[in-house]
């Protein structure tokens, strides 16, 4: 990574091209999928699956585009970088504990989910005890290795990705009458209401749920960064998202909604369950508990990965503590994931003791902050492009700048439409008032480290090392700090601004 204590040493590139390959196949499949499916089939009716296919585009756009800058310039800090660097400090700020805050209070609530999930078989344990044996689980596999946490991830994502095949593969057989004692049925399709029971209208509200179970396919471009072929393998799950979607969300909840009658009590709360059930599949409910679980165990995972990253970012950038950049022998940000652990259980504790007032509040308060973040990768992308060589250009997003535009206004809509809904309205007031202590918190900190970096030295600075990044890829952070007081640079960073001739000095 760039600069920071002498101490810091570099990220293990500890990752193989085949765990960022299930990084990104199963980064799209969260607990969500399985669980939350249900309600949206229950609000959209048989016409569910469009509302998915609707969502995914919109993720397909956002991956792609962070696909052109990630590939074009590979980083650690990924989005939050790409935010720094095209719409300034205040965007990377904004994106890197933004995001970090996400993934933590996904950490907890994930824990809790866990743990509930556990107290089906082991019903006089405590839910908080489980808990924690989750937290203190995944914290030791992040810890260990960056290699362990792909490992895990590898086979998180194995099984949730072959759950879904199966259940595609057995659900075709059901609807087309190869199934013992059926025939070839759609009807659900267009009985009971029809396609759009609820008026055509939920089609589009229902992306205001659906966007938040599709959240962390963008991991793959940050977890891309500590594998030997960061570029093959960005550009690899970028490329793929689309039949990911495709098949695991937009073909699953289709075959929901063709066995299941879209106003059916069993949808409930575990729509695979009752399918399966319906299908006459035994033991349906603890087999898809147990799928549940390992997606739960999944974004925990990930979720303590990609919240440590990002405070390492930060601290990398000086907008977190300096100790975040230490690096153990094993070659993980030690501190940076033990700090995510200990937030991420302290919302446990929340959950535990005041889950309808504290607990609720962080929920709420992050409800909308990933859509803030993909609004700024869009408008990064849209003042990125223009400054990248046509040779680092092995990415790129379809019909620049229209489709790019007209994402944002996607997300700026879907972010309206929170505001227009009584249920998540909260929501989203709640996530601006965070961003707006995050933006305050970035004012405080410019102001006590000087405004050196809005002047003409500065500026000038800031310009040669935009363009000497460009030239020679995103190997190493090496903007201003010399320039505008924010530390001394890793001595490693000197020496090769040495050898390849980074201006350090104004023409």
């Amino acid at each position: 990574m760039a600069h920071g204590p002498a101490d810091s040493g570099d990220l293990h590139k500890g990752l193989k091209q085949r765990h960022l390959t299930m990084i990104a196949i199963g980064g799209v499949i969260g607990a969500g999928l399985f669980v939350g499916s249900g309600a949206i089939i229950g609000e959209v009716g048989p016409a569910a699956f469009l509302t998915y296919a609707l969502t995914g585009v919109l993720i397909v756009m956002v991956m792609r585009m962070l696909g052109e800058m990630a590939v074009a310039n590979p980083s650690t800090g990924s989005f939050a970088d790409y935010a720094r660097q095209s719409l300034g400090g205040w965007a990377g700020f904004s994106v890197g504990w933004l995001y970090w805050y996400f993934w933590v209070i996904v950490v907890g609530f994930e824990a809790v989910a866990g743990a509930a999930i556990l107290q089906r078989w082991l019903p006089d344990v405590p839910l908080w005890v489980m808990a924690l044996v989750l937290m203190v689980l995944m914290t030791a596999t992040n810890l260990f290795s960056v290699a362990s946490y792909g490992e895990f991830e590898y086979w998180f994502a194995g099984v949730k990705v072959a759950a879904i095949v199966a259940f595609i593969a057995l659900g075709s057989l059901f609807v087309l009458g190869l199934w013992p004692g059926r025939d070839l049925d759609f009807s659900n399709l267009t009985e009971h209401g029809g396609l759009f029971p609820n008026g055509a209208g939920t089609l589009v509200s229902g992306i205001v749920i659906v966007v938040f179970s599709m959240v962390g396919a963008e991991i793959a471009t940050i977890a891309a960064a500590e594998s030997a072929e960061p570029e093959r393998g960005i550009a690899r799950a970028t490329n793929s998202v689309v039949f990911r979607i495709l098949i695991f969300y937009v073909g699953s909840i289709f075959l929901l909604a063709t066995i299941l009658p879209w106003n059916s009590t069993e949808l409930g709360d575990s729509p695979y369950v009752s399918a399966m059930e319906e299908m006459g599949i035994p033991a349906a409910a603890d087999i898809m508990n147990a799928v549940v679980l390992t997606a739960v165990l999944s974004c925990l995972n990930s979720g303590l990965y990609t919240a440590s990253r990002m405070l390492f970012v930060l601290a990398a950038r000086h907008e977190a503590p300096g100790r975040m950049l230490r690096i153990n022998r094993r070659g993980v940000p030690a501190w940076a994931i033990l700090a995510s652990s200990v937030v991420g259980f302290l919302c446990v504790i929340a959950a535990y003791v005041s889950p309808d007032t504290v607990f609720l509040f962080l929920l709420n308060s992050s409800g909308a902050i990933i859509l803030f973040v993909y609004l700024l990768i869009t408008l990064s992308q849209l003042r990125m492009r223009p400054t990248i060589p046509p040779e680092r250009l092995r990415v790129k997003m379809w019909a620049y700048p229209v489709l790019t535009l007209l994402t944002a206004a996607a997300i700026v809509a879907i972010l309206v439409q929170m505001g227009v809904r009584d249920s998540t309205r909260s929501q989203l007031l709640l996530s601006l008032l965070a961003w707006a202590l995050v933006l305050v918190a970035y004012a405080v900190r410019r102001r006590v480290i000087g405004a050196a970096h809005l002047t003409e030295e500065g500026i000038a600075a800031e310009t040669r090392a935009d363009r000497w990044m460009h030239e020679h890829g995103a190997v190493v952070d090496a903007e201003v700090d010399a320039a505008v007081g924010e530390g001394r640079l890793d001595p490693r960073v000197i020496r090769r601004m040495d050898e390849e001739g980074y201006p350090n000095e104004a023409p």
